[in-house]
């Protein structure tokens, strides 16, 4: 089969692999029809290559149409349509009972110290082949899945696998209040989805604060009140401020994660150790790993005391210094965490209908061949074409 390939720092390749093969009997291959790129898996193509291999298939947002079916899957069968979680987690466990699948205990990797494995994410979640390729092999066949309904075109579906579960997720951590205000950082996939989220459900102002244009000019289209980063910079909690009596919004969202805009020191850390050898590049970001954290800093002063932080944005460094007197004095809660795919979709499948009141049949800027795969990376990092959201078809 073909498959989107790791092989350094902003070297990512199509070339033929093998096949996947049923290894436990409730395994499911998948023949991939739709597959996202995603912002996380920017952070494999410029900052985590400690943590992969030449070759890992990377990509953790496909659906497509079962294949192939292990002797003891009950619950699908060859010619279903389903749409695949990121999170590698087996729906039994007592963490994924409590809705926690990020956590799963069956797929933690315990030598590493994370939680649930997930596809096409890094030894540190368990080197699975991820999905942008033309075939998936899927564990937990009988409860990881997720069955959709033929008809509606891949893009109905397909971001449940990643998008619509997360934004969710970081919606629902926000604990934005009846009517209430929230500032989303980052208007990419996640943050503007978020951000879409929290106007369905009824947030009275929602901020959306970026320095793409594309991305700007999107939000705003939705009812976002979108801030340009480049004109307020240091300057944006005030603006936001002004809008709040003073306050700052009662929740803020953090969709940016580890490679905030700024922090030129921590850029160049995070590049310089991308150039060292595996085996010491993966010691030192384990163990001092810094990340660029201006949008969290930024997430600290934008939120109004007694408010809440929520992080969706990945963040990957172990010693990253937090501003712990100002967080105390503004007595701030934050939650964050990978997102729980399989808690939300009881939540999103009523609201992937005809009337689409999130968008989701318009979402992707861009579809391409999987074959182009190398050239969508580099457009979603370069920000090039008004690209927001692409999905690959194999």
């Amino acid at each position: 089969m073909r498959a989107l390939t790791w092989h350094g720092r902003r070297d990512v390749r199509v070339e033929s692999v093998p096949d996947p093969v049923i290894k436990d009997p409730t395994d499911v291959i998948v023949r991939v029809t739709s597959t996202g790129v995603c912002g996380s898996d920017l952070h494999l193509y410029e900052v985590l290559s400690p943590y992969l291999d030449p070759g890992d298939i990377l990509g953790h947002e496909p659906m497509g149409i079962v294949e192939e079916v292990g002797p003891e899957v009950t619950g699908l069968s060859a010619g279903d349509r389903v749409v695949v979680p990121f999170n590698v987690s087996c729906g039994n466990c007592y963490m994924c009972d409590r809705g926690l699948h990020s956590q799963c205990e069956t797929t933690q990797v315990k030598e590493r110290g994370m939680g649930a494995a997930l596809f096409g994410y890094t030894k540190l979640y368990g080197q699975i082949p991820g999905g942008q390729a033309e075939l998936l092999r899927v564990p937990f066949g009988n409860t990881l899945p997720i069955k959709v309904p033929d008809g509606p075109p891949d893009d109905r579906f397909v971001f449940l696998s990643d998008v619509l579960p997360t934004a969710w997720q970081a919606v629902e951590y926000a604990d934005i209040p009846p009517g209430g205000t929230v500032t989303v950082l980052g208007l990419g996939p996640i943050g503007a989805m978020a951000a879409r989220i929290a106007l369905h459900r009824g947030a009275s102002l929602v901020v959306g604060v970026d320095l793409v244009p594309e991305r700007l000019s999107r939000a705003y289209a939705d009812g976002v009140k979108a801030f340009d980063l480049r004109r307020y910079g240091k300057d944006m909690g005030d603006a936001i401020r002004d809008l709040t009596d003073g306050r700052g919004t009662d929740a803020v969202i953090d969709a940016v994660g580890m490679e905030a805009h700024g922090a030129p020191l921590a850029k160049a850390a995070q590049r310089g150790v991308g150039l060292l050898p595996d085996a010491v590049a993966e010691k030192l970001m384990g163990r001092f790993g810094v990340d660029r954290l201006d949008a969290l800093y930024g997430a600290i002063d934008i939120v109004r005391r007694g408010g809440t932080i929520s992080i969706s944005g990945v963040y990957g460094g172990a010693i990253d210094p937090m501003p712990l007197l100002t967080m105390f004095d503004k007595q701030i809660q934050v939650r964050m965490g990978q997102a729980n795919v399989r808690r939300w979709v009881d939540d999103l499948l009523p609201l992937l209908t005809d009337e689409d009141p999130l968008g989701v049949d318009a979402f992707a800027t861009h579809h391409m061949p999987l074959e182009d795969g190398p050239k969508a990376y580099q457009m979603f990092q370069d920000k090039e074409d008004g690209m927001i959201k692409t999905l690959l078809k194999p």
